[in-house]
């Protein structure tokens, strides 16, 4: 039996195991380890300005000659980034005021300041992207257009992108695309949907549901991705159809990835009724691990500011948490699948772990279809 899918010869790897794009998790050495295991590492690119883009792929291939990709977080909302002045005064005293409250009981500062400008990005380190001839372009939010795939295309970049939807999956599709991420309910950080739905329920659908529904509906490869942290999750994948998994949560908890150990910590521990999904740290609906912070903030009732305009606002409070390493007050993206994980391996061990797994798992269902 063998594992080698649609996927694996499209991009060029070895296993249909892709590691997720994650800000804040997925630097250099992490992408490298994965991508050197068999499965293909993707570099995050949220924050990052064209030159960091630049230096981040050339670290990754001094580290590897192995496919790899680069993601960019695109929502309609961050092209161009909303200007703080445009925010009516009414949100701007209702969320720093209960911003403040926290930062009271943590000692910090108070203001009632518009937060600061979120820088535009985007379109930069796209264009590094091309430059470098990076071999994979993922898209984690936002909608490519058929131009930007067009020009991918021309360099010899394979294409991904992230829906939560049949109709988002027949769209980038249509834009030609090489490979669709299908993101169900279960995946930790950010809803992948371009515009902002009005609750955290909209666009929600769980992986085994909405899997083989995008796999009927488009002709190229599709991923699975949410709440897959094991070889028992790679198959049931398989047998929804899809060509491979993405993986987010599993690969945090690993030893080269750049979150703080505490985070890590707190994904042992944790179960999977352990997160929610909120808007109150980004502006974006989001899974995070449930804390003081998304709790006490949702419960306030207060708006949020827009797209990433919520998070540089928190900056201070999430910066100061990290400081004193209290998970409490610090944003932890986390899926359901952290009820799975109880260890912090290399991220090279996870994939060949997974890969194991799942060898054994067709082999007993072989056995039973006997």
């Amino acid at each position: 039996m063998t594992l080698r899918t649609r996927l694996c010869d499209l991009l060029g790897i070895e296993h249909p195991i892709v590691q997720s794009g994650m800000g804040g998790v997925a630097g250099p050495d992490l992408v490298a380890e994965v991508s050197r295991a068999g499965g293909l590492g993707i570099v995050a690119a949220l924050h990052l300005t064209a030159d960091q883009v630049r230096d981040a792929i050339r670290r990754v291939r001094a580290a590897t000659d192995r496919p790899f990709g680069v993601n960019q977080f695109m929502p309609d909302s961050l092209r161009p980034p909303t200007d703080p002045a445009s925010i009516p005064e009414r949100t701007v005293a209702e969320v720093q005021g209960t911003l403040n409250g926290f930062r009271e009981r943590l000692g910090l500062p108070t203001t009632t300041a518009r937060p600061a400008a979120v820088p535009d990005l985007v379109d930069a380190a796209f264009e590094v992207i091309l430059e470098e001839r990076v071999p994979v372009w993922s898209i984690g939010l936002g909608n490519p257009s058929a131009e930007q795939v067009k020009r991918a295309h021309a360099r010899g970049i394979k294409v991904m992108a992230m829906v939560t939807t049949v109709e988002d999956a027949r769209t980038v599709e249509r834009a030609g695309v090489d490979v669709i991420v299908a993101q169900g309910a279960e995946a930790g950080g950010h809803r992948s949907t371009w515009v902002k739905r009005r609750t955290a329920d909209e666009a929600c659908v769980g992986t085994v549901a909405l899997v083989p529904q995008v796999v009927d509906a488009v002709g190229v490869p599709v991923v699975a991705a949410g709440g897959i942290a094991d070889g028992r999750g790679l198959v049931a994948a398989l047998a929804l159809g899809a060509a491979g998994v993405l993986l987010g949560t599993r690969f945090v908890a690993t030893r080269e990835a750049t979150a703080p150990e505490f985070q890590k910590k707190a994904l042992l521990e944790s179960e999977a009724e352990a997160t929610v999904v909120t808007d109150a740290i980004t502006g974006l609906w989001a899974r995070y691990l449930r804390n003081t912070y998304t709790t006490e903030y949702d419960a306030s009732g207060a708006p949020v500011f827009p797209a990433l305009v919520q998070s540089r606002a928190a900056q201070d409070i999430f910066a100061h948490a990290a400081k004193q390493a209290d998970r409490a007050w610090f944003p932890m993206p986390t899926g359901q699948s952290v009820g799975l994980i109880r260890d912090l391996p290399g991220a090279a061990d996870v994939v060949a772990k997974i890969v194991g797994e799942a060898h054994e798992v067709l082999e007993r269902l072989a056995r039973l279809a006997d």
